[in-house]
């Protein structure tokens, strides 16, 4: 048991190590693509990218946490997984063809309103979403096979094969906006290319046990929870990813371009964090598993120092803006687009208390609470996309002040929900157990 556990923990460690590297590689690519590209070129690409990040988190990601934690499931239990995988298949098939069909249907709408009449976006668009179908897939197997150093060589591979065409456009190999969006149509594909070789390595053995109780393990099976937990994710991508689009339909595609490089004041910290987040679940996990006095201290004790440590990143980040924000952003992004410091300190101001409204969720489900601490995300999540909607005047001033606001008012509620538990007995998760492997992937989602 003890080499299957320190096998588990140093996988899972490569894993955080991927998010972080893959954070750094996606922050490398924005940067490129803003140097080369037009302001109206580059915001096409913004706009590409978010569509298609928040349409795939939306769409794909339930099958992935779902399949997590059924095979997880199963593997405990010795259990065969093959009518599991069949029926994830089936329903990840049927979602992404009916995803497709929607958007062939609107084709002209979608090329007019979000593309600048672009049809090479669009198709971009439509091949990303089916590599990110089969993407997810593979995620949920993966993780629910406990195979997390095979799961961060997919997210390198896929950053990576997208960097790889933005470095060559940045070069002069290639010019344009069109092999940019080659590489993120074909990413989610160049990640699976090392899956068949790496699996072979450790063939899965016999399964030959029975589910607990004798009944069917279906894919619905803990539905209450991973409800929670989707709802998690669908706010963030709201909150974080969605600023870009409400500036796009104001302005157009080069001001989504210029609110996206404001927004990645946030954006870079928070993939950074995802690396910390994987890592901070299983341990505030574990310590609340202990049901002592010595574990209760030490939950509180490390929620508290990540807090602190949080808070003295966002406060000099905040003051850096100030003093040189504009230089540095020009410095990075090319002098396509002029910042205002002010406008980066309130990102980044809202930067710090999402950090902290990150750090609160994980403490959250540690105690068992993900039902509660959902219904937080989502009422900030429709205040955010109120105040885009109602905003008369500077569309910018309303995606930053809205996201500020939107998530200090998200790290105020959580942290009641942390200060007062409630728990739900459906809502617990042990240490090891396969919801823990559900929240770690929801901790560890690309902030597109």
């Amino acid at each position: 048991m003890s080499g299957s556990t320190g096998a588990y923990g140093r996988s899972a460690a490569g894993l955080t190590m991927a998010l972080a590297a893959g954070g750094v590689l996606t922050y490398v690519f924005f940067i490129l693509a803003s140097r080369s590209l037009g302001e109206d070129q580059y915001g096409e690409i913004v706009v590409l990218w978010s569509v298609v990040f928040i349409v795939a988190s939306t769409l794909y990601r339930p099958i992935e946490q779902l399949l997590a934690r059924t095979l997880a499931e199963r593997d405990h239990a010795g259990a065969p997984a093959g009518d599991a995988l069949r029926t994830a298949a089936v329903i990840q098939l049927g979602i992404c063809a009916a995803t497709l069909a929607v958007l062939l249907v609107f084709r002209g709408t979608l090329e007019d309103r979000l593309f600048s009449e672009n049809p090479g976006l669009y198709w971009a668009m439509l091949v990303s979403l089916a590599g990110f179908a089969c993407a997810y897939f593979a995620r949920g197997f993966l993780a629910g096979r406990g195979r997390f150093s095979i799961y961060a060589a997919l997210l390198i591979g896929e950053t990576g094969f997208r960097l790889v065409f933005a470095v060559l456009v940045a070069i002069g190999i290639f010019e344009g906006a069109g092999p940019i969006a080659l590489g993120i149509a074909l990413a989610p594909f160049f990640g699976l290319l090392p899956i068949p070789l790496m699996m072979r390595r450790a063939p899965a053995g016999p399964a030959t046990g029975e589910l607990p109780g004798g009944s069917d393990l279906t894919l619905g099976a803990g539905g209450a929870f991973a409800g929670a937990v989707l709802l998690m994710m669908l706010s963030e991508q709201v909150l974080v990813s969605s600023g870009a689009l409400f500036v796009r339909a104001a302005e157009g595609a080069a001001a989504a371009g210029f609110m996206f490089n404001i927004l990645l004041v946030a954006r870079a910290p928070l993939v950074l964090f995802q690396a910390i987040a994987a890592s901070l679940l299983p341990h505030l996990t574990r310590q609340r598993a202990r049901g002592d006095a010595e574990g209760d201290d030490a939950f509180r004790d490390s929620l508290h120092k990540t807090m602190w440590l949080i808070a003295a990143f966002a406060g000099a980040t905040t003051i850096g803006v100030l003093a040189i924000g504009p230089q540095v952003m020009q410095l990075a992004f090319g002098d396509n687009f002029d910042y205002d410091r002010i406008d980066l300190a309130i990102v980044a101001v809202g930067m710090g208390f999402y950090l902290v409204a990150a750090s609160l969720n994980q403490a959250a489900l540690a105690q068992g609470q993900a039902h509660r601490a959902a219904w937080r995300w989502v009422i900030c999540a429709i205040l955010f996309v109120v105040i885009n909607l109602t905003a008369n005047g500077d569309p910018f001033l309303a995606v930053e002040a809205g996201y500020a606001v939107c998530s200090a008012l998200l790290a105020l509620l959580l942290y009641a929900v942390y200060r007062r538990p409630a728990p739900r007995a459906d809502d617990r998760i042990a240490p090891g157990s396969a919801e823990e492997i559900q929240a770690r992937l929801a901790a560890s989602d690309e902030v597109g």
